[in-house]
């Protein structure tokens, strides 16, 4: 059986410890994630948030060895047999499997701090998408931005304005704080809409050597 990659162009992939076949994590694969994964013998993935192919640990080094590659009954999913380095998921955790929903709680610690491996900007926005995922009774600063969008269309506005201020008659010090709050409500807005901020450090690599009088006339 072979999969039928113009059916589905893009399949669900469980990745699965070989030795105890604890469940590590769930992501997705196009077409050339998987001969990537097959030629390498390392999973490879396609991110529908950061709309690229990724290998896995490519930042964190955390890994994925293939031991095998199973494919279900209806050939549109796959399970990889894996010996994972490190953890699986970008939270420190060893599984994306974390949170008990009939517990209502957490029930696996961090084995790694990742904050390090993955920068503060991705960081802080996987933290934002965890807060946009939390029960509606969850209080956050961010959660309420997250549920109102005109408040946080709002804030956006405000703090863009509040850094212009800055930059133009105040302090070295207040123009770094008022950038950081700036940065915190954009990424706010891009969690909102599912943008991965990797995604916005694609648009800038493309603009490279181009000059910003090409670019704007290119839109």
């Amino acid at each position: 059986m072979q999969l039928d990659w113009h059916k589905n162009p893009i399949i669900p992939a469980i990745a699965q410890e070989s030795k105890t076949n604890e469940i590590l994590m769930l992501a997705y694969m196009n077409e050339e994630a998987y001969n990537l994964t097959l030629s390498t013998g390392y999973a490879h993935y396609f991110s529908r948030s950061k709309q690229r192919i990724w290998k896995k640990g490519e930042s964190s080094g955390h890994t994925q060895k293939i031991d095998d590659i199973l494919l279900d009954c209806d050939a549109d999913t796959l399970v990889l047999k894996i010996q994972q380095k490190g953890v699986a998921c970008h939270t420190g955790r060893k599984s994306c499997f974390f949170t008990s929903v009939l517990q209502e709680k957490i029930i696996a610690e961090k084995e790694v701090d990742t904050d390090a491996i993955y920068g503060v900007v991705d960081t802080l926005y996987h933290t934002i998408l965890e807060r946009k995922n939390a029960p509606e009774s969850a209080k956050s600063w961010t959660r309420k931005l997250l549920s109102d969008k005109t408040l946080l269309l709002g804030k956006i506005r405000e703090e863009a304005d509040e850094l212009c201020v800055a930059i133009d008659d105040e302090s070295d010090t207040q123009v770094i704080y008022e950038a950081a709050d700036l940065l915190y409500h954009a990424l706010v807005g891009l969690g909102l809409r599912d943008i991965s901020p990797d995604r916005v450090k694609q648009e800038l690599a493309r603009r490279f050597g181009q000059s910003g009088i090409e670019e704007k006339a290119s839109r």
